[in-house]
């Protein structure tokens, strides 16, 4: 909670090696006397409010290895001299303001392993230099700015890749086919650019591919058959845009088959549950109860029956036909199709066998390992980047919960219940709602103190049932009152130790992987009290907190691997 300026007085340190001020308030500029602590390794001044110009002096700092000043309101072009740092390993400028273009000069950079310098204003082409001079990068962020040109065939160089982050420029012409060469590359991601021609085929040979987004483009062209795309560990691909023969493929082209649309009468659906029979209830939520149904041609389905008694039962129906009818992924629920007339309202859904992941968390039967709770959540992080960043206008969940996270056959999860879901139209960042929607325990405080709902909540809300999943605590628990919640309690106990929290299922002294297990468990938490950080800050960081999710986690499940 520090604020003020950072004092120029720090120059007096004349040993110091680290100097971290990250996560407070600090305002003002950033003191160019930074730049006479010669023997400093690490500056962290990132999630403050500083404003102005990078002080050139920072170019002094020879021995500097890791530069982190994202998620500030720094303004002007990069200055050319922090492009002469070559011990330079780590480079975060992301989320800012920064304008101009990347100088050929950053080829200077030869130790660089991370480069982020998304969400800024940053313009012109990419240098061709990025790959000829940058041997070690290892992750290459820039999306969200005013790139234009080509993608430079060059980066075909980068053999020691694992992420690109291109996307949400104006970048031109055809994607080289020297990405293919990219054989460590997890992340490939070049949606909403200009890109035009065919996906090269090298790129679907990527085995350590687990995420290819490529949609809002001009691709056209045919798609490899499934027999020539091994991408053994692909978890994400994001096509929609993409034209055939002059046909668009449609948004739930990559869908695993289920049954298909077509109408239902009420007379068929009171058959498939017998009578909407208490032995076919799966569970009830607000406004209604879901049934297991199964339908004449042998395929079972989930039936949401909505209780017309309850206030607000009528609009739920209707807000979750008008999301659900446009918006498609692999970690959304489906629906099939629905069912109305004036006295009975109804959606027919993907059947989901192994429940909720409340069920499971809380079930003597099963215990989630792990593993499942990392992919769980993957999941969960992927569905989320879509409605906030992957659809025309932002789609908030508003009720993000274990209970509204469904489980298939084969674990993958499925976000539910977009009843409460709202939509940002044009420039607004926030609604204000009149009426209590979100769970009591989930909401973020902003949302209980001014009816403020926003992307941003449902960051809280993941953070939360992060939290939850990896305690198996609710965070209505009876422990919980007065000044205590979820979220300070894993707070203050984190400190002391991750087993104080974590689950006593997934954790214990007597495992040979205890060393692995208990780091990821700690990597997970802290990124959960991201998730949770005051509203400013978690605003401004939300896209970077869900990506982080998915890599983080991805990071845990091969460490648990190994």
């Amino acid at each position: 909670m520090f604020h003020g300026k950072i004092p120029s007085t720090l120059s007096s340190c004349k040993q110091l090696r680290e100097l971290s001020l990250s996560s407070n308030y600090f305002s003002g500029t950033i003191p160019k006397e930074i730049g006479n602590l010669t023997k400093l390794t690490r500056l962290n001044l990132r999630q403050n409010k500083l404003q102005g110009e990078i002080p050139e002096e920072l170019g002094n700092l020879a021995e500097l290895e890791m530069l982190w000043l994202q998620n500030n309101s720094l303004t002007g072009t990069i200055p050319s001299s922090i492009f002469s740092l070559s011990s330079l390993l780590n480079l975060d400028l992301s989320l800012n303001n920064f304008t101009g273009i990347i100088p050929s000069s950053i080829g200077n950079l030869s130790s660089l392993q991370k480069l982020y310098l998304s969400d800024n204003q940053l313009s012109g082409e990419l240098p061709a230099n990025i790959g000829n001079n940058l041997p070690s990068l290892q992750t290459l962020s820039l999306y969200v700015n005013d790139f234009s040109g080509a993608i430079p065939k060059e980066i075909g160089n980068l053999t020691k890749l694992t992420d690109l982050y291109l996307d949400q420029n104006k970048l031109q012409g055809k994607i080289p086919h020297e990405i293919g060469n990219l054989r460590k590359l997890e992340w490939l991601m070049l949606s909403h650019n200009k890109l035009v021609g065919v996906v090269p085929a090298p790129i679907f040979n990527l085995s350590t591919l687990i995420s290819l987004q490529i949609h809002n483009n001009s691709l056209s062209g045919s798609l490899p058959s499934s027999a020539d795309v091994p991408l053994p560990n692909l978890e994400e691909l994001f096509l929609w845009g993409y034209r055939k023969r002059g046909k668009q493929i449609p948004n739930d082209a990559n869908m695993p088959p289920v049954a298909t649309w077509r109408r239902f009468s009420y007379l068929e659906l009171f058959r498939a549950t017998d009578g909407f029979s208490e032995n076919n209830l799966i569970g009830r939520g607000g406004f209604g109860s879901v049934y297991r149904a199964r339908i004449h041609d042998g395929i079972e389905v989930a039936v949401k029956v909505f209780n017309l008694q309850y206030v607000g039962a009528l609009k739920s129906f209707d807000v979750e036909c008008d999301m659900m009818k446009s918006i498609r992924h692999r970690n959304l629920i489906k629906i099939i199709t629905s069912c109305s007339n004036e006295d009975f309202k109804a959606l027919v859904l993907e059947y989901m066998p192994h429940g909720s992941l409340e069920e499971c968390l809380y079930s003597s039967n099963h215990i989630l390992d792990i593993s499942q709770r990392l992919n769980i959540m993957i999941d969960v992080a992927s569905a989320l980047e879509y409605l906030h960043f992957g659809y025309a206008a932002p789609v908030i969940h508003c009720d993000l919960k274990p209970s509204n996270v469904l489980l298939d056959n084969n674990m993958v999860a499925h976000l539910s219940d977009f009843g409460m879901a709202k939509l940002l139209l044009g420039e607004d960042q926030f609604l204000t709602q009149t009426q209590t929607l979100a769970t009591i325990g989930y909401m973020a405080p902003e949302y209980g103190r001014e009816g403020r709902v926003s992307t941003n909540g449902d960051i809280y809300n993941f953070g939360i049932m992060i939290m939850e999943t990896f305690t198996a605590k609710k965070p209505t628990d009876e422990i919980f009152n007065g000044e205590m919640t979820l979220r300070r309690w894993v707070n203050d106990l984190l400190s002391i130790s991750v087993m104080e929290v974590v689950d006593a299922n997934l954790l214990s002294w007597k495992d040979k992987h205890f060393m692995t297990k208990e780091q990821c468990m700690s990597f997970v938490f802290n990124l959960a009290m991201e998730c949770t950080v005051e509203s400013p800050i978690r605003e401004s960081t939300q896209r970077k907190l869900l990506q982080d999710s998915q890599k983080l986690e991805t990071r845990c499940l091969k460490m648990l691997r190994r």
